[in-house]
């Protein structure tokens, strides 16, 4: 069973999340409701969920360190 855990405002920052959760050993899934990467707004992350918590932890410390 999959659980949204983050959604990205456009594909690159769905990439850079995804990417970020892959180097520490999950795995995520995206989803968008658009055929169209360049165009697609509201990309969701997925990771299984056990790995919900975890995933939810390394993206709220990724975002505290880059908005700053």
């Amino acid at each position: 069973m999959w659980k949204v855990i983050y959604v990205a405002s456009n594909w690159r920052e769905a990439e850079e999340m995804k990417d970020r959760l892959a180097r520490e050993g999950l795995m995520v899934m995206l989803r968008s409701g658009s055929r169209d990467k360049q165009s697609a707004r509201n990309v969701e992350l997925l990771v299984p969920r056990l790995e919900a918590r975890e995933a939810h932890s390394i993206i709220m410390q990724y975002i505290g360190t880059a908005r700053v």
